[in-house]
Parts: C-alpha cells; structure tokens; sequence
C-alpha cells in the first residue's frame, strides 16, 4: 500500500510546488524572469512596472470606495486639453502616476492626455532616462455607473538631453516604445503588460497586495466573430466602413461588443479574438484616440499577442506624430478580422 501511494503523494507536491510558484510569481519577478538578468537596465524596468501597479492599487481602492466617498465621482467643471470635460477621477487618477512616478527616481518625464504639456520632475532628470506616457483614466463616461474602467501606459527610453523641455524625442513611432500594457478596473484588477517578450497576465490578490501571474504568452485567435465598435456613430464614418457594418449584419455569426471602455473591450478582444474598431469620421478623419498614449501602447500589446494594429492604411506602430496629443484611427484585434476591415477601407469590399 506504501508504494501504491508514493505516485499519488509524488503527484500532489508537484501541484503544489507549482500553485506556490505561481503565487509566488509577482509583476516585477516576471519582469526580471523575462529579461533574464538582473544588470541596471532589468531592473530599472522591473522598478517600473513595479511603480505602475503600484498607481494602479491605488486608483483601484478609490474606485472600490467611489460610491461611498464624497467628491470622487463627477465632472470637475473644466475642460481637458482635447476638448473634453474632466471628470473627478480622471484629475485623481492623473495626479496618482505623477505622485508614484515622483518616488521612482528613473522618470525625468511623464505625458498624460489630461496635461497640455509634459510633466518634468526635475530630481529626476540628472539620472532618470525613462518616459512615461498614459491615458489615466480610459472609458471615464462609465466611472458615475460603476462599469469597468482601465488604464494605458507604456514606457520609452529618453533620447538625447531634451535641453529646450519640448520632448521633441517622443514623436517617434511607436516601435520605440520599450514596455506597454494597461490595467483594468473590473470585477477584478487586472493588468496585462509587454516588454517585447510576449503578452502577460496578472491579477491583483488584495490578501496580498500583489498582482500575481494569471497567464502567460497569451495569443489572440487569428479570427472570431466578435466586432466592437459604436453603431450609434454609424453615419457620421466613412462609407468604406459603414459598408463594413453592413457585411457583418448580413453575415450570420458575427456578435457586437461594445462598453464603451476602450481597455475592457481590447481585454475581450485579446483574449477572444475579433476586431475592435473606432474610425474616424467624416468631419473629424483624424479620429478621437490619441496616438501616442492610447493606440500606440495597445497596438504593441497587441502585436506582441499576435494580433495587428492598423489605421486602416498604414500599421499603428509606424505612423509617426507631428504632436503629443495626436489623433488616429483604429482598427484593432485578430489578424483576419483587422486584414477584412482593411479590405473595405482599401478596396471596398
């Protein structure tokens, strides 16, 4: 009977060896695990995306405490630099990366759509060669509603001295970028990052206070039949991408999904498959998203898994900024689906 149960023992301390290696598994271990090295550069980066998931745990607990809090949902009565009304989260959200990126001694500069210009921290810039640039709050119509939320970052590496304060090195394109990813405020936080080594996973333990590995290398399907888009926008595009609408609506298998969360529905989309599209419009053919804190960063996620990242004629990653706060298109997710949005937009059909 003894040695009837050694293969049964055997098997069970490997599944635990592994639960406890998993658990075992935070953000900025993976980091190092991935560069495969600990020299400065590793963990500068593992410093980094320890600093984002730590503003990420902090705009989480304000979101959590929202509806019991005083002051914390609505609109502040300003007007960001887009044009947009500036609800009160977004202003906390943005204030929580420039506390944490304060602390972290790498970052000389941060671009957020909420600041008309970038934010030095001039104790940083003698030694900090690192940019951070994010969207703090994405799908903020949803923060009074208590939807899911999310938010966009990615990392790029200082070039040159930037003596005139113009960030000028930043109007590079997006291939540039060094590490991206975002994080989602949802039933559960969540965040999903690359450093060109794949695509990976985690979720914030609140008994620990840790985002620990959920999954790793994860790979979009090459095709699914779920869209994300706003219809309600239908005559206001194009006619190449109402056509688009129509073929889907004629097609039988194809699902919507839209929340009007960007990273919520990019999340379903990278682990799903399908095609998340916003287009421009006809007035407006530069479109809503910005290029440097928002499609740039997902299309490198997004290729990372897989998946393609698109204008509509050129590939997100190299389109190339004249300004900080421009504008594009976007026509995102699995291979297939994005390559059949191009065809109407370049072929029309």
């Amino acid at each position: 009977m003894t040695k009837a149960s050694e293969p049964l023992e055997m098997s069970m301390n490997d599944a635990t060896d592994k639960s406890l290696d998993r658990d075992c598994t935070t953000l900025s271990r993976h980091v190092l695990q991935q560069l495969q090295s600990f020299s400065p550069d590793a963990q500068d980066l593992s410093a980094l995306m320890n600093r984002i998931a730590l503003a990420g745990k902090l705009v989480a607990r304000r979101l959590s405490r929202a509806g019991l809090m005083e002051g914390v949902l609505g609109f502040t009565g300003e007007v960001n630099v887009q044009g947009e009304s500036v609800k009160k989260m977004d202003v906390y959200a943005n204030d929580v990366f420039i506390s944490v990126f304060k602390q972290s001694g790498l970052v000389c500069r941060l671009a957020s759509e909420e600041m008309d210009e970038p934010y030095y921290i001039p104790e940083n810039c003698p030694i900090g060669r690192y940019t951070l640039l994010y969207d703090p709050i994405d799908g903020s119509s949803n923060t009074d509603t208590n939807l899911s939320l999310g938010s966009i970052f990615a990392i790029r590496q200082q070039e040159g001295d930037d003596s005139d304060g113009q960030a000028k090195d930043l109007l590079t394109n997006g291939r540039k970028q060094i590490a991206a990813g975002y994080i989602l405020y949802g039933p559960s936080t969540m965040l999903v990052y690359s450093i060109g080594k794949g695509v990976h996973s985690f979720t914030l333990d609140p008994s620990l206070g840790e985002f620990i590995l959920t999954e790793e290398n994860i790979r979009i399907p090459n095709h699914s039949p779920i869209y994300s888009v706003n219809e309600g926008n239908f005559w206001q595009w194009e006619e190449s991408y109402r056509e688009y609408i129509r073929y889907v609506h004629r097609t039988e298998g194809y699902t919507s999904r839209y929340s009007g969360a960007m990273v919520s529905d990019i999340h379903r989309i990278l682990l799903q498959g399908g095609v998340f599209i916003y287009p421009g419009t006809i007035q407006k053919p530069e479109g809503k998203l910005r290029l440097l804190y928002e499609s740039a960063p997902l299309a490198f996620l997004m290729e990372q898994a897989g998946g393609r990242a698109t204008t509509g004629l050129v590939d997100i990653l190299d389109v190339v900024p004249t300004k900080l706060h421009q504008r594009t298109p976007l026509i995102i997710g699995s291979k297939e689906d994005v390559a059949k949005v191009e065809s109407f937009i370049q072929n029309g059909h």
